[in-house]
């Protein structure tokens, strides 16, 4: 196959990748960017190469637990009452997606997902000489009883069935992990397989470098749409000029619907998990690993530059103004249950991850025009699942059958 001319618009760490595995395929790469590269959610992620994060948040056990989320306008999920209307269909798709068959289905593609996610990442890392940037600390999950620890047994099944190692532990090894933790967690769940990166703009910039040496370019300006004709598919920019391609790759995020709602009959319901942060300097505390701190829905992550605390879920789009109180609810929470935590110096962030109600990302083409690749979608996995989802959009760029089935990411499934 000869090389094509390829646009991706969107210069998150999804784009970068996919840029990547584009140009070492000998593909004429071009990222279209409006910010820059890896200044919106990539810039201020929880760093982590989640690998072993198989479970959907859709499930039968999300829906007996949201309800008393939801009346906690700082807990791990909120909707904000005036989003609420125009959140209903995503929320009907959602209840739909934690059905016990579709539930099941979404576990199976996410785990296969992640399974290439590894190697691609991994090998891309290897490729790109970046391998100092990426920490093999494992992560630890942390319960305030037995009865948290049970509750979580079936997630930690489903994981053992996809041959991902875990341990639980207690007592001193619990402390030997993560010394200065509050003695009313009993019980942690610990993840030698995963990992984290260094500081993840400066690792998703580190990839770019490696794209760009392979020939990838980039442009800084804003894509206002998209053109299709005969002669092919092009982007118009805000300033009214084209960039005309041979194939267009949209990775733009959570804002990738806005830009092919106009070409398309396809409604995708795609919305934001908005994700808020602290990150503190460096020496707020000795963290051995990431911290998960699941029942309070928030992480702690040991970062080159200090200690980033965030995470939650807030659905609610793109326009809503941001409410820092949940970062430092997340902060005080974080220095209660580890006294020794120093809270000032941070600087707070909000970020759109973006989110489908199945948890599972978009891959594949669009119906009307196969010369346009859709790949976004994956939530708060985008930094894990990024080197794979750019192995599959290379596929199907080069006509090629899929590294895995990716029937269940199909565009038009919902």
């Amino acid at each position: 196959m000869s090389p094509r001319r390829i646009i991706i618009v969107g210069g998150g760490v999804v784009g970068i990748a996919t840029a990547a595995l584009l140009s070492e395929a000998g593909h004429k790469v071009t990222v279209i960017d409006r910010s820059g590269l890896a200044q919106e959610t990539s810039k201020g992620n929880a760093a982590a190469l989640a690998f072993s994060d198989i479970m959907p948040l859709a499930s039968p056990k999300i829906l007996l637990r949201a309800p008393k989320w939801l009346l906690d306008p700082l807990g791990p999920l909120t909707i904000r009452p005036s989003y609420l209307p125009r959140l209903t269909p995503w929320l009907w798709q959602f209840w739909k997606a934690s059905l016990p068959a579709r539930y099941r289905a979404s576990i199976e593609t996410q785990t296969a997902l992640m399974r290439l996610a590894e190697v691609e990442m991994m090998a891309l890392v290897d490729r790109a000489g970046i391998g100092a940037m990426v920490r093999h600390d494992g992560s630890l999950e942390l319960y305030e009883s037995e009865g948290e620890l049970k509750a979580a047994s079936a997630g930690w099944q489903q994981r053992e069935q996809a041959g991902i190692a875990f341990e639980h532990v207690r007592g001193e090894r619990l402390a030997e992990l993560q010394p200065g933790l509050l003695s009313r967690f009993v019980a942690g769940t610990y993840v030698p397989g995963w990992k984290t990166v260094s500081e993840p703009q400066a690792f998703a910039l580190a990839l770019w470098a490696h794209a760009e040496r392979c020939g990838a370019t980039f442009e800084k300006a804003e894509a206002a749409g998209l053109e299709r004709s005969e002669a092919g598919p092009s982007v118009r920019l805000a300033d009214g000029t084209t960039r005309d391609a041979d194939r267009i790759v949209i990775c733009a995020g959570a804002w990738s619907t806005r830009l092919i709602n106009p070409v398309t009959k396809l409604r995708i319901p795609l919305d934001t998990e908005r994700g808020y942060n602290t990150t503190l300097p460096k020496g707020a505390f000795d963290l051995k690993r990431q911290l998960i701190f699941g029942n309070h829905g928030f992480v702690m992550t040991p970062l080159s530059t200090g200690v980033r605390v965030g995470g939650a879920v807030e659905l609610g789009g793109l326009d809503l103004p941001p409410n820092y109180a949940r970062s430092k609810s997340m902060l005080e929470k974080a220095a209660t249950f580890l006294p020794g935590l120093k809270t000032t110096g941070g600087v707070e962030w909000m970020g759109f991850r973006p989110s489908l109600p199945d948890s599972l990302p978009v891959i594949g083409v669009l119906p009307e025009d196969p010369s346009i690749l859709l790949g976004f979608g994956n939530g708060h996995l985008g930094l894990t699942q990024a080197a794979a989802m750019g192995r599959l959009i290379a596929d199907l760029a080069g006509n090629r059958t899929p590294s895995i089935d990716i029937a269940a990411c199909r565009p038009d499934r919902f």
